[in-house]
């Protein structure tokens, strides 16, 4: 088993039960050392720590050799550290510690879920465009909100810069709009026949939520962060609360529920009956976006359009 520390420097490997360790640079020369290596140990698992798309070319060049890849949210390997006991942290000691963590996961019965799968080269430069496109949308936000207190002198500069990310918006959308029409003709013509899902939706979902259509329902909703967790103890019954998930994909089926429970005949009286039990606005919009989430899931994995009788229940 192996875990890899990754981040903007070179990787570090720890190997379990033999304590073997190595440190590769984070290239394509790098991977094939490293792949070559653990293909040679024999492991059962590999652990990647996310570095905010450092680890992807490794995760990819692993998945592609034949060696069982994980990649895990940083949150989760510091709870895994601290429950060890290990509150320092360096490279090694976290290779170390979550070489231990592979041999943990490598046991659970969701092991082959956890499994990463190596994007297809049309995916990925999807997921690269969305990515770039809601950057965009980031940096046009902030000029937008300067504008508001700018000084009369630097106004003008915040303009020139809102109409110039305005255009590379405009212009990327048509790209990613070509590239769905190419390759992913029918998932976009089934989820745009849902009134309240927008393009930029669409693409969310297709690029950074692949298991739409191929996972059960609960499971799409805890991977998305819209499932309802429970909070008990003995006789204490705690209010459920949504946590986790993939906040790019939430984020956008947020966006995608405020629209539909005004102009989706189905989410908007699914959203009027919840109103009228009591039940808090926010609390009612993530109960819409679980349902809408469900929808979107039964139309990709049928493959029929949007039916409102089938979706009414």
């Amino acid at each position: 088993m192996s875990y890899t520390r990754l981040d903007y420097s070179p990787l570090d490997v720890w190997v379990l039960p033999t304590g073997a360790s190595r440190s590769v640079p984070n290239d394509a020369a790098g991977h094939s050392v490293l792949c070559q290596w653990l293909l040679a140990c024999a492991v059962r698992l590999i652990v990647l720590e996310a570095t905010g798309g450092y680890e992807r070319g490794c995760a990819s060049a692993l998945s592609l050799s034949g060696c069982p890849v994980m990649v895990i949210n940083p949150r989760q390997a510091r709870e895994f550290a601290r429950s060890m006991g290990q509150l320092a942290k360096t490279d090694r000691l976290d290779a170390r510690l979550l070489a231990q963590l592979a041999q943990v996961l490598d046991r659970s019965p969701k092991r082959a879920s956890l499994l990463h799968d190596a994007p297809d080269a049309a995916r990925a430069d999807l997921e690269a465009r969305v990515a770039r496109r809601r950057q965009l949308i980031e940096m046009r936000t902030a000029e937008t909100h300067r504008l508001d207190t700018a000084a009369p002198g630097i106004r003008k500069s915040i303009q020139q810069i809102i109409k110039a990310l305005d255009r590379q918006i405009e212009d990327i959308d048509h790209h990613i709009d070509t590239h769905l029409r190419t390759h992913h003709a029918l998932a976009r013509e089934l989820l745009d026949s849902v009134k309240g899902v927008g393009p930029g939706t669409i693409a969310t979902l297709i690029a950074d939520l692949p298991e739409l259509g191929h996972v059960p329902g609960r499971q799409l909703s805890a991977l998305v962060g819209v499932a309802p967790l429970n909070c008990e103890s003995g006789q204490r019954k705690g209010q459920r609360h949504v946590w986790g998930g993939r906040p790019q994909v939430r984020a956008a089926l947020y966006m995608a529920t405020l629209s539909a429970v005004r102009f989706n005949p189905v989410l908007k009286r699914f959203y009027g009956r919840l109103l009228a039990r009591g039940k808090p606005k926010k609390l009612a919009l993530i109960a819409c976006m679980h349902k809408l989430l469900l929808i979107l899931n039964a139309i990709m994995r049928t493959q029929q359009p949007w039916n409102p009788a089938l979706h009414e229940a």
